[in-house]
C-alpha cells in the first residue's frame, strides 16, 4: 500500500469500527432494554390516546364515524375489530406475547384517565397496534392505535443517545486493540528475538501512524544489525585466515632451530596463542548460524572425550537424544572439561542425564575445591580470570562465557556449583564441584526465547 493511501486506509477501518460500534450497540440495547422502552411507550402515548378517545366520542355524538375519520385524520373501524391471525415461528409468538403485554398495559393507563375502563384488543401482524373500543350510541366503533414494534425504525431516540456513547466507547476500544495494541504485541516479541535468531523476520507496517513508525524503525535496526553481522562475519574470517598463514611459518622455523628445547618452548607457546585465538573468535562469531540437528548426545560425548585419551575423564553417559547445535555444544562441554582437568583435582567425571520431557543436563564433576560462590558471577563474564587462573597456559577468561552463550542458546543455563537438576545417588556423585550445563531441543532449529533451567 501506497504511504498516501495508508491514512486514507486507517480512516476507514476508524469508520468502520465506529458504525458497526454503533450499530451493535443498537442491537444490544434494544435487546436488553426492549421490554422498559416498550413500557415507557405506552406510558408516553396513553394520554394522547385518551384524548383520542375523548374527542372521538364527543364528534360520534353529531357525526358518523367516516366523517370523524376524515376530519380527524384517525383510523376508525365499524363493528368487530379486524383481527390478524398470530405468527407461528418462535420470533413471530414473542413479539405477539409482548404485543398481548402493551395492550394490557395500555387498557390500565386508559382506566386511570377516562371514567370508563374501554376494551382494548391487540393486532397482531404487519400493521402491529391495538383497537380500542369507543363509546358509541348506534353500533361498536374502535380507534386503531400503532404500537412501533421493538426493533422497528426510527428506533427510539434515548436507544439512539446510548448507543452511539457505548459504540465510541467500543469502537474506540477496538481500535486499540487491532490497531495499536496488536501491532505493539508483534513488535514486542520481535524485539526479543533479536540476538536469539540467526536473522529475525521485519515487522510489516500496519496499524497506527505511531506504531507503523516503530515498526519502520525496527526494520530499520535490522538491516543496520544485519549489515553489521556480515562485516563481522567477514572480519572474523579475515583475521582467522590472515593469522594461519604467520603461525605455520612460526612453526616451519622453530622446526629448522637446533635448540629443541627451545623449540618446544616456543612451540607451547604458540599453542597457547592459538588456543586464545580461536576462543576469541569463538566467543565474538557467536556460532548462531549453525544449523540444529538430533543426535544421540551420549555417543556425540563420548567421541568428545576420546581426545582426552590418558588423562583421567571418566564418563556417565545415559542414552539421551536432542536436538542440538552439535558443534557449539561439542566446543562447550570440551571448555568445562579442560578448565575442570586445568584448575580442579583428578578425576573428572562427565555425566548426562535427560531432564524433563525434551531436556538434558551435562554435569561436569572434579575434585576440587571449586569457585567460591561470591565469585561465581564473575567467573562467567568474559574475559574475567580469577586469581587461581593466572598461570593458566593458553586461557583468556572465555571459556565459562562461551559454554553459558551455548547453554541458553539452548533454553537454558550454566550453574556453577550447587545442586543439579538432575539428583545422583551418593554412589554416583563422584565429586566435590559440578559444573552443569541444562538445555533443551531447539524447536525446528530456532533458539528459544526464555530460559527454562531454574
Amino acid at each position: 500500500m501506497a504511504p498516501a493511501m495508508r491514512p486514507a486506509a486507517l480512516s476507514l477501518r476508524l469508520g468502520v469500527f465506529f458504525l458497526g460500534g454503533w450499530a451493535l450497540s443498537l442491537v444490544l440495547l434494544q435487546v436488553l432494554l426492549g421490554t422498559r422502552t416498550g413500557q415507557a411507550q405506552i406510558a408516553q402515548m396513553a394520554p394522547q390516546v385518551a384524548l383520542n378517545l375523548r374527542l372521538s366520542e364527543l364528534a360520534l355524538e353529531r357525526f358518523p364515524p367516516a366523517t370523524v375519520s376524515q376530519l380527524s385524520g384517525l383510523q376508525l373501524g365499524v363493528g368487530q375489530p379486524p383481527r390478524r391471525p398470530r405468527s407461528w415461528g418462535l420470533l413471530g409468538q414473542g413479539d405477539d406475547v409482548r404485543l398481548e403485554r402493551q395492550a394490557d398495559q395500555l387498557q390500565l393507563e386508559l382506566c386511570r384517565r377516562l371514567p370508563r375502563c374501554p376494551e382494548v384488543v391487540p393486532n397482531h401482524g404487519a400493521a402491529r397496534g391495538v383497537w380500542i373500543e369507543l363509546a358509541s350510541p348506534l353500533e361498536p366503533v374502535w380507534l386503531y392505535a400503532s404500537i412501533r414494534p421493538r426493533f422497528g425504525w426510527p428506533p427510539d431516540p434515548l436507544l439512539v443517545t446510548l448507543s452511539l456513547a457505548s459504540g465510541s466507547v467500543m469502537a474506540g476500544a477496538l481500535f486499540l486493540l487491532l490497531e495499536v495494541q496488536r501491532p505493539l504485541r508483534q513488535l514486542e516479541r520481535a524485539m526479543a528475538r533479536v540476538g536469539l535468531e540467526a536473522q529475525p523476520e521485519p515487522m510489516p507496517q500496519r496499524g497506527a501512524p505511531e506504531v507503523r513508525r516503530l515498526a519502520q524503525r525496527f526494520n530499520s535496526m535490522l538491516l543496520r544489525l544485519e549489515e553489521s553481522e556480515r562485516e563481522r562475519a567477514t572480519m572474523l574470517a579475515g583475521i582467522a585466515h590472515d593469522l594461519k598463514t604467520p603461525l605455520t611459518r612460526l612453526r616451519l622455523r622453530l622446526s629448522m632451530l637446533g635448540d629443541a628445547s627451545a623449540s618446544a618452548r616456543a612451540g607451547a607457546d604458540l599453542d597457547d596463542l592459538e588456543r586464545i585465538t580461536g576462543q576469541f573468535l569463538l566467543f565474538a562469531g557467536g556460532g548462531g548460524g549453525e544449523p540444529a540437528v538430533s543426535v544421540p548426545l551420549a555417543e556425540l560425548l563420548a567421541e568428545l572425550a576420546a581426545r582426552y585419551d590418558g588423562q583421567p575423564v571418566e564418563l556417565d553417559l545415559a542414552p539421551v537424544t536432542a536436538t542440538v547445535q552439535p558443534i557449539a555444544l561439542g566446543r562447550a562441554v570440551a571448555n568445562l572439561i579442560d578448565n575442570a582437568l586445568s584448575y580442579g583435582q583428578p578425576p573428572v567425571r562427565l555425566v548426562l542425564r535427560a531432564w524433563q520431557q525434551d531436556g538434558f543436563e551435562l554435569q561436569v564433576w572434579d575434585q576440587g575445591e571449586g569457585i567460591a560462590e561470591d565469585q561465581r558471577s564473575q567467573a562467567l563474564m568474559p574475559f574475567q580470570r580469577l586469581d587461581e587462573a593466572r598461570g593458566g597456559h593458553g586461557h583468556c577468561g572465555l571459556g565459562l562465557a562461551i559454554a553459558q552463550r551455548v547453554a541458553r542458546t539452548h533454553g537454558g543455563e550454566l550453574r556453577l556449583g550447587g545442586e543439579p537438576l538432575v539428583d545422583l545417588s551418593p554412589q554416583e556423585a563422584p565429586g566435590t564441584f559440578c559444573v552443569s550445563l541444562c538445555g533443551h531441543s531447539l524447536v525446528a532449529g530456532r533458539v528459544r526465547a526464555s530460559t527454562i533451567c531454574p
